[in-house]
């Protein structure tokens, strides 16, 4: 056995046999479908999946929607494309990787999305109610913050987000630089303040950046998936993994996978525009059959299924945050004070 087959055997998700669920040549006209948000709106299972067509026109979000979460049809129309919103319009040109959390009091969802452009990537908040209609509300963070994340109730009456900030030199390039997970509240959605940083790269499969998806409540905590990335002799690669937040105060970090939960490793996560990526904008959970459901874009091409246990994965969090640090809290988000167990 050699060192790559040791370390995918550390993976806390299995892969759906037939994946790719949806492939390109599953969407009329589309050079790659991919990243997804998702969630259940009442009997379905929604995706929203980012496509980029064929030749020059601009990527769009469009509707998927399945009885069974395997067999999947799309709606007749892009759910989302470039805004017409005065103070949106040509901001937007890049219509992709959108985050979506329902709020069960407003009989809501709520959708961030980036828009990049020349001036950067800013996160735009809209929201429906039947996945038919579509309302852009507010530019809610200016270049340079990619998809934000909302956490799906208040919490002591203010909504709450998961930010990930960046500059131009936390491009994968630079290991040099780490670009991080805050939070920050609001009392409208529109308004936000009380930044803090919630997490730093700390892992092996982590080192170059982190990333947030909107977070899902359990008993033990917030469960937060994240993608990381790291660098090897193949290039670059997306990972997924997984931290535990403070039900109460959720820039408490009370748990995290010093192991990635999934990895590049099948040949259609290496096939596609962007090999050895991994990518997921959310995840759906049964908490009653302890089961997460967790779609992700394959090398930025095709949209795969994978399915695991919430119970393990947040014991791997709870395990995790107490076997690497060597000197306390201080700074115990940062990559400063992890011992590495592999030299990967």
């Amino acid at each position: 056995m050699d060192k790559k087959d040791l370390i995918f055997k550390e993976e806390f998700l299995e892969r759906y046999e037939g994946n790719p669920i949806i492939r390109p040549a599953d969407y009329p006209g589309a050079e790659a479908i991919f990243n997804c948000a998702q969630t259940m709106y009442k009997d379905e299972t929604i995706l929203l999946c980012s496509v980029r067509p064929q030749g020059d026109e601009r990527p769009y979000i469009q509707v998927a929607r399945s009885k069974d979460g395997i067999n999947f049809k799309f709606d007749e129309k892009p759910l989302i494309k470039m805004s017409e919103v005065p103070f949106i319009k040509g901001l937007d040109w890049w219509v992709i990787d959108p985050r979506i959390t329902y709020f069960p009091e407003e009989d809501v969802y709520y959708i961030i999305r980036p828009g990049s452009s020349g001036v950067g990537t800013m996160a735009i908040l809209g929201k429906t109610k039947d996945f038919k209609t579509y309302e852009d509300i507010e530019i809610i963070a200016m270049p340079e913050n990619r998809v934000p994340c909302l956490f799906p109730e208040k919490i002591n009456g203010m909504y709450y987000r998961l930010d990930r900030p960046y500059t131009n030199a936390s491009a994968p390039s630079n290991e040099a630089y780490h670009a991080n997970i805050w939070i920050s509240e609001s009392p409208d959605l529109i308004h936000w303040g009380r930044h803090r940083l919630v997490l730093k790269s700390w892992a092996h499969w982590n080192p170059i950046k982190i990333g947030p998806t909107p977070p899902i409540k359990t008993k033990d905590g917030w469960l937060e998936v994240i993608h990381g990335v790291s660098t090897g002799p193949e290039g670059q690669r997306y990972s997924l993994g997984a931290v535990l937040l403070d039900l109460n105060d959720p820039s408490k970090v009370i748990g995290k996978c010093n192991k990635f939960i999934l990895t590049p490793d099948a040949d259609y996560e290496y096939r596609g525009q962007c090999p050895g990526v991994v990518f997921s904008c959310g995840a759906i959970a049964d908490i009653e059959k302890d089961r997460l459901r967790l779609y992700y874009g394959a090398a930025d091409t095709s949209i795969c299924l994978a399915t695991g246990s919430l119970s393990k994965i947040i014991e791997e969090c709870k395990d995790g945050i107490k076997a690497v640090y060597i000197k306390g809290d201080a700074e115990q988000n940062g990559i400063d004070n992890f011992k590495p167990f592999c030299s990967c």
